[in-house]
């Protein structure tokens, strides 16, 4: 099997028609000889921040001299970005030869298992392989019924925050999506709450006294961004003094204390994990697509924020950074997200926006984007393409930021044209 053979097999399964359910990925696993059994994890689920933690974490235990697993989704540029081995993601041939071994035993299942279920499993199998000492798992959707909550009870278990998305499949209030994250709590492993919606915090609270687990939760108001500016973040986080970020953002502080507070319980449960190692982890953590600077000359950022409390997020960064200066926005969003909240959440900081329909059949369509943001009274041009988009940017004199923003699926094609204008 090819690199390219393995991708279209691993992208010819439609999840949608499939029932959820673990019994799936826990028969290939099986056939597989477990190979999950082998590892030892850092379970995340959470509304937002998953990526930006995982990333962060990441970083921390290879400081501290372990050899790292990570996976995350979904990727920005290349499908190889979803598995990590110390920070260097999995080889075209590994994930060929991995993918050819897996589907052998796939395609002998009566029930095939879903698309996720099968980068899950072929993650697991790259990450025996390589013998990680820790690996941190994001999942994908959820918790409960998430292919990753295969796994048996892991060192510690996140959830990074809860808010209202995915409610087709997740449930309508935070309750209830509450309660499918928490599904990832197991008996023997600790539970961190990085969010601060109490009532979301009250159904993780009870699920982890349900299984006997410690629960603790970040306090965010112990948090004090010192400087955040274009060059990078300073903030300190109660008793445990000041940290350095060089990811960008007002919401990296948030998902940094989580970080902070997980190393307190991986500490707990025997991982050896120095102060410096913390702090040098944090400073030097990168991240795509997360408030990246992309150009200084003009200023170009992209943020992947997709949904209402994201997209809040990023509005509150760009007034930090730029105070009362509107910006120039790209923007695309997905048919199915609360697009009418986030433009009007958008057009408080927006003097001119571009908008676009990222490479996604669930995209939304320019004209008709383009239709909500006139309606806000926002000047307003629909583009084809991400590419005449930034080249309208590019072609106005005014030294005016530009921040691109609404979906990850829009980043590729937006730094691709970028890097071809001569980034």
């Amino acid at each position: 099997m090819t690199y390219g053979q393995a991708l279209e097999y691993i992208h010819s399964i439609n999840w949608c028609f499939c029932k959820p359910g673990l019994e799936r990925i826990g028969e290939l696993c099986e056939m597989l000889g477990n190979p999950q059994r082998s590892l030892k994890f850092i379970h995340v689920a959470g509304t937002n921040g998953k990526g930006s933690f995982c990333s962060m974490l990441d970083s921390v235990l290879r400081e501290a001299g372990y050899k790292t697993g990570l996976f995350t989704s979904p990727y920005v540029r290349k499908f190889n970005e979803r598995m990590a081995v110390n920070g260097e993601s999995i080889s075209d041939t590994e994930l060929a030869d991995i993918t050819e071994y897996v589907s052998v035993f796939a395609e002998r299942m009566q029930e095939k298992p879903t698309e996720f279920e099968l980068i899950t499993a072929i993650a697991f199998e790259y990450f025996k392989r390589n013998a990680c000492e820790i690996v941190v798992l994001e999942a994908g959707m959820g918790g409960r019924l998430d292919s990753t909550n295969i796994i048996d009870a892991p060192l510690v278990s996140v959830i990074t925050g809860i808010a209202l998305d995915h409610t087709a499949y997740l449930g309508d209030t935070v309750e209830k999506i509450a309660a499918e994250k928490a599904g990832i709590i197991k008996r023997g492993a600790p539970i961190l709450f990085g969010g601060d919606c109490e009532s979301a915090a009250r159904v993780i609270r009870a699920k982890a006294n349900e299984q006997g687990v410690e629960f603790r939760q970040t306090d965010r108001k112990a948090i004090a961004v010192k400087k955040a500016t274009l060059d990078g973040t300073c903030f300190s986080y109660g008793e445990n003094g000041e940290f350095e970020l060089g990811l960008l953002g007002l919401y990296q502080p948030f998902n940094a204390a989580n970080v902070i507070e997980c190393v307190g319980l991986l500490r707990s449960v025997g991982a050896v994990i120095p102060e410096k190692a913390l702090k040098n982890g944090l400073k030097r953590a990168k991240w795509s697509a997360r408030f990246e600077l992309l150009r200084r000359d003009p200023i170009i950022l992209f943020d992947g924020s997709h949904n209402p409390e994201g997209i809040d997020a990023a509005v509150r960064t760009v007034k930090h950074y730029f105070g009362e200066k509107r910006v120039r926005v790209i923007t695309g969003l997905m048919a199915d997200k609360d697009y009418n909240y986030m433009v009007k959440a958008v057009s408080s900081i927006a003097c001119k926006v571009y908008t676009v329909k990222p490479d996604n059949p669930r995209a939304l369509d320019a004209g008709k984007l383009a239709a909500e943001y006139a309606e806000c009274g926002v000047e307003v041009h629909p583009f084809d393409s991400v590419d005449a988009a930034i080249s309208a940017v590019l072609a106005e004199k005014e030294q005016i930021p530009t921040v691109a923003l609404g979906s990850l699926y829009m980043y590729c094609e937006f730094a691709d044209a970028l890097e071809a204008y001569g980034k």
